[in-house]
């Protein structure tokens, strides 16, 4: 199992310039100058870090940020030079872990981000696993594992088994992903494409102007598996109309609007709609008897 570090009496919080702090290799979770970080510069500015952040000691010297990557990038932009740090001594693995679990916490996280962060994680269960040697079985660690992460995150081993799929997709599908122009069930389907696969998906959807249904992205699977995953054949699928839309019909607003007065709702408007369809087809119904 992941190894738990209890906060102890004999930590305390030290003053660090923020200069000695450096982002943890490779982390998955972006920092990103957006509202919610300008709203964390404004509190920074005004009331200081109140949550220290965690870290780890550098061999080269300074300190690895495990928690709290946000937080530093924001006081850099409020002008601090001195951050509160709960500075801890641990191994890579236990270090991913305590990165991974405190990121995780976060209200949003992107799908790209979820997907690299399970993927780190349980590589470090499985080292923390064949050191502790945990099982004998390779298979039974990868298993007992990926059930470890899912459960820590909330989510199943098999979803957590389709967010590290996500880790397989070129950069360019996954922000696609993260974007939400392409939805999570297909991306996994896609993610098992080669990466030549992957480009001319990306042509042909950008050709097509369209973006997969589940079972389009099945479909376009099933082609790599059988080595017929051109460029040609995932057009003509791109290409076609999805079943969805066939079947649908759209009003619009303004085009409705004229025939009712201002004063009406949408919903008193598909009221009245469906009550002159029902006289119509009964119209309809008169004239057929006779």
């Amino acid at each position: 199992m992941a190894e738990k570090h209890e906060p102890n009496e004999k930590e305390q919080i030290q003053q660090l310039p923020l200069t000695e702090l450096h982002p943890f290799p490779n982390h998955p979770f972006k920092v990103l100058e957006d509202e919610a970080m300008q709203r964390t510069v404004e509190s920074i500015a005004q009331y200081g870090v109140l949550a220290p952040l965690i870290a780890r000691p550098r061999p080269e010297g300074g300190y690895e940020i495990l928690s709290g990557h946000r937080r530093q990038y924001a006081a850099k932009l409020a002008g601090l030079e001195i951050l509160p740090v709960i500075v801890r001594n641990m191994d890579d693995s236990a270090a991913v872990v305590l990165m991974v679990d405190s990121n995780l916490q976060r209200e949003h996280i992107l799908p790209s981000e979820r997907a690299f962060a399970y993927k780190m994680k349980l590589e470090a269960l499985k080292n923390q696993g064949a050191r502790s040697d945990l099982t004998s079985s390779q298979v039974g660690m990868k298993l007992q594992a990926l059930d470890i992460v899912g459960q820590e995150a909330g989510d199943s081993r098999n979803q957590v088994h389709r967010f590290i799929r996500l880790t397989h997709l070129i950069p360019e599908l996954l922000e696609l992903v993260d974007q939400k122009k392409i939805s999570f069930n297909p991306a996994v389907e896609l993610s098992y494409l080669t990466e030549p696969e992957q480009r001319d998906f990306l042509e042909a959807m950008q050709d097509t102007q369209n973006a997969p249904s589940l079972s389009q992205a099945q479909r376009i699977k099933k082609l790599s598996q059988e080595s017929q995953c051109s460029y040609e054949a995932i057009f003509d699928i791109m290409g076609e109309e999805k079943k969805a839309e066939m079947d649908r019909v759209t009003l619009k607003n303004e085009v409705l609007r004229k025939y009712f007065p201002h004063s009406y709702t949408p919903k008193q408007m598909e009221d009245t709609i469906l009550r002159l369809l029902e006289q119509w087809q009964k119209k309809r119904q008169r004239s057929a008897e006779r």
